[in-house]
């Protein structure tokens, strides 16, 4: 008997999924197996309890009560008994055997066995059990014993209405904080996260316990109008369609959209595009749009029972605010529901008096539904209207609110009917690792965090760029720089470009200066100057500040330009800020301003540079008590003039004073110190040149699992070599703990002191997802302005021991390095390298380039 029950539930799941991908609807077929499952209980239930069936009660809940079973959802269910029967041994042993026949023949239960008042109890007790029991069916068995239970579920008896919908929005705060509080992950969960199923479904309890039944209709109810119905069912089908394939495609109860289904997914709902990354970008914006009118409808409907259901019987108190609008306990609401259709700059105005009245706790529900009624009023000629220009920008310059009122405006639509070329970008991915959120999710961020640069609590977490922002005296025109910076993604071309040309547009409409448009326009186009710049080239070069100086122009640029990437990068991945690139733009914004106040036009040399580094460093030993025989004894023997342009004073002081107390059977002397003055922890290395030293360090960082972000590698006057590494925990933290610290330099003198001919094999798991994501390695020569290196810039997917792979060609290939850029973003490593040959100069034989271009492919592309 199991083997034919068993060979049935398999055949019912295969036609299930031969019919999904012939093209019927997953709403039917969930309902169909939900129907199966019925046959198969009763005839179980029958067969097992026999004579005593009809004494105890088979109850569907959860899912499985509503009758929405996917192909491998669990089956829900509740084994009812009256309280007389909890002690038969008869009934309890038939019980057992049909709950041991069902998982023997492959059903995954998620089974409970109570008596009556044992469910009250615990009813009572977990508002998730009085949940479930909300969507309690009937099977098989006693209609009056499932009677008598729904009966002692009343809410005059247990959980009434107000307790039950403040448990549920707890529940959906906790549940929403666990996802960010964003439906736009990469890889989100349709059931679980902002805007998933079960948004639509925490509405129907709530309002299901309100009125005390199992079945609802909304509109019939007055809860949604009929358009709104029509919204909440379309969603709903094409969540259920989603959660259907992937149950299909995985063969498992899998409700994450992982990236590697996300690309299958895109062909199976039919999106087309020669570029399939562009196809899965396409696909998840319409999931992303998806959610995010779930994510509205249950706002407004909580929203709304707030107000009507827990309102009854309260008093209200309505304030009059003007003609248009009125304060019903502290939230706004139109006057009459022509507000909009007669006054249609009410739909800005609305969010302006939220800022200008803080003590406003937002839109009524009513309100919000009028919003989105009248949201095609916001057409070309409202867009021109010199009030509704000056409205927009009246909200993006108050002193408060800004960011609230832009989100509640993209929330509810009506930023992306005021800049169509933003309604482009609402839920708009890009399909990678290094961009988490959505474009439009991504801006607001933006936004936000150069508003967290004037608020005095966040000053301890970016002190200078609070100090900087308060240099600005038009915040207004970076958060329109801010609003545009992306606003072109996915249109083709270079969105910087492409964006400038939309922002000079704007500024011309909202009537901004000839030089405030001009400001936009650039930060807009040159968004990502700083961060290149920061990032991959040598901000020690005087040469290389001199250039981005002038490619800057003046201060406020500077600061205008500053506070807009810290706020991008920070915004664009919560795991990619980090101290490091803190220090960087940090240094290279003091450097910049100060060449502006000494004068672009006095360029600061190399020989100025070394001098002042020496200096600086000299008179720091001093202090700390050096003296100028063991400084001279260093510096002439080991340090070069290499190494003051490309290390700070403060560095310069560390390394001597390590190296003046090193004897030389202490070799390879290694040193940490955990923060250094970029803000990372910096590692020192002192040792006899050798084949492979970069390749056996680097191998040994990644498998301690530290990320490098940058490494110089200095030959002194006596042969020897100086390293220095700039690393962070893979996490993007410091390294704290001190056995930590000292278990880096143990295995770092392991590994020198005993080094082979070929560095070690890294032996760390590469991620799940960035096997989704292979980069093509690709290997780039570019000259070096000063004649004094070769640059060589390598694209590749970020493996684990990438950095070792590289170093290993460079040793295969006779070079030397002296400079290193590390930078990942997301699964795409771009460094950059700077090379020389054995004779100190550039490589310039082609065919030495195209060695070395092989090699290190061949390397990187082994496994």
């Amino acid at each position: 008997m199991h083997q034919v029950f068993s060979d049935c539930l398999r055949a019912n799941r295969t036609q299930l999924t031969e019919s999904f991908r012939a093209g019927t609807a997953a709403a039917l077929l969930i309902r169909q197996r939900s129907d199966f499952i019925d046959e198969i209980l009763a005839l179980a239930w029958r067969q097992f309890l026999a004579e005593h069936s009809e004494r105890l009660a088979l109850i569907a809940v959860g899912g499985y009560g509503r009758q929405e079973l996917h192909p491998h959802s669990d089956i829900d269910i509740l084994v009812l008994l009256d309280d007389t029967d909890a002690a038969h041994p008869e009934l309890n042993a038939r019980v057992s055997g049909f709950l041991s026949f069902l998982w023997d023949i492959g059903l995954k239960l998620a089974q409970s066995v109570r008596t009556l008042e044992d469910c009250i109890e615990q009813a009572r007790a977990d508002q998730t059990v009085m949940t479930n029991l909300l969507e309690c069916r009937l099977i098989l068995g006693s209609a009056s014993l499932f009677d008598r239970l729904w009966e002692r579920l009343a809410p005059n008896q247990l959980w009434p209405s107000p307790a039950f919908f403040e448990a549920k929005q707890a529940e959906q705060a906790a549940r929403y904080a666990k996802y960010h509080d964003t439906a736009y992950n990469l890889e989100p969960n349709i059931k679980e996260g902002p805007g998933g199923l079960r948004d639509i479904q925490n509405i129907h309890w709530i309002i299901k316990r309100h009125y005390n039944t199992r079945s609802l209709n909304l509109v019939q109810e007055g809860w949604l109008t009929e358009a709104e119905q029509a919204e909440l069912l379309r969603a709903r089908d094409f969540l259920w369609e989603i959660r259907f394939a992937l149950h299909a495609m995985t063969d498992r109860c899998e409700d994450r959209l992982l990236f590697e289904y996300q690309k299958d997914l895109a062909r199976q709902f039919g999106v087309q595009d020669q570029n399939i990354n562009q196809a899965v970008e396409q696909f998840m914006q319409l999931y992303y749009r998806t959610v995010m009118g779930l994510e509205r409808l249950n706002e407004l409907l909580m929203q709304l029972f707030q107000e009507v259901a827990l309102g009854q019987g309260r008093d209200l108190r309505i304030e009059p605010i003007d003609e248009q609008f009125q304060a019903v306990n502290r939230y706004v609401e139109v006057r009459h529901p022509d507000v909009f259709r007669e006054q249609p700059l009410a739909l800005f105005q609305i969010f302006l008096l939220l800022q200008t009245r803080p003590e406003l706790k937002g839109i009524r529900a009513s309100t919000i539904r009028l919003i989105r009624q009248h949201l095609y009023l916001i057409d070309d000629r409202f867009r021109s209207e010199t009030e509704a220009c000056r409205l927009f920008m009246t909200i993006l310059r108050q002193p408060i609110g800004v960011t609230h009122q832009l989100r509640r405006m993209n929330r509810y639509g009506v930023l992306a009917a005021y800049l169509p070329a933003f309604a482009r970008v609402v839920g708009r991915m890009q399909y990678d690792l290094f961009h988490v959120y959505t474009v439009d999710e991504h801006t607001l961020f933006v936004v936000r965090n150069l508003r967290r640069f004037a608020l005095e609590e966040h000053r301890p977490d970016h002190p200078l760029c609070n100090e900087v922002f308060e240099l600005i005296d038009r915040p207004e025109l970076l958060y329109v720089a801010a609003l545009m910076h992306d606003i072109a993604k996915g249109s083709g071309g270079d969105h910087s470009t492409v964006g400038a040309t939309i922002a000079r547009d704007f500024c011309q409409r909202h009537s901004l200066s000839q030089r405030e448009t001009g400001l936009v326009c650039w930060l807009v186009q040159n968004h990502l100057l700083m961060s290149l710049t920061a990032q991959r080239k040598d901000i020690n070069d005087p040469e290389v500040i001199q250039s981005f100086a002038t490619a800057v122009g003046d201060q406020s640029a500077l600061d205008h330009l500053y506070l807009l990437t810290c706020a991008d990068i920070r915004a664009t991945n919560p795991n990619l800020w980090n101290s490091w690139k803190d220090a960087l733009l940090r240094e290279l914004y003091l450097q910049t301003r100060w060449l502006f106040r000494r004068g672009l036009a006095k360029p600061w040399q190399q020989a100025e540079k070394i001098a002042d580094v020496k200096a600086e460093s000299h008179a720091l030993l001093t202090r700390l008590g050096l003296d100028d025989d063991a400084i001279d004894r260093v510096w002439a023997a080991q340090l070069t003039d290499e190494y003051f342009l490309r290390y700070h004073a403060e560095e310069a002081a560390w390394h001597t004073i390590a190296l003046s107390a090193a004897r030389p059977d202490e070799l390879p002397l290694i040193l940490l110190r955990p923060v250094s003055q970029r803000g990372s922890a910096e590692i020192f290395i002192r040792a006899q040149r050798q084949d492979f030293l970069f390749a056996h360090t680097t191998a040994v960082l990644d498998q301690l699992n530290l990320t490098v972000f940058d490494a110089r590698i200095i030959t002194g006057q006596d042969g020897h070599v100086l390293h220095s590494y700039h690393v962070l925990e893979q996490t993007g933290e410091p390294i704290r703990d001190p056995m930590r610290q000292v278990q880096i330099c143990v295995r770092l003198k392991e590994c020198l002191c005993g080094a082979v001919q070929a560095p070690f094999k890294v032996q760390r798991r590469e991620s799940r997802q960035i096997r989704h994501f292979n980069v093509p390695t690709q290997v780039y020569f570019h000259e070096d302005p000063q004649q004094r290196h070769t640059i060589l810039e390598l694209i590749a997917t970020d493996r684990p021991g990438l950095l070792s792979k590289v170093g290993r060609a460079f040793s295969l290939c006779g070079l030397r390095l002296f400079n290193a850029r590390i930078s990942t973003i997301g699964s795409r490593a771009e460094d950059i390298f700077y090379l020389t040959g054995q004779d100190n100069l550039p490589i310039s034989d082609p065919a030495h380039r195209q060695a070395l271009k092989d090699t290190i492919i061949g390397l990187v592309g082994a496994s």
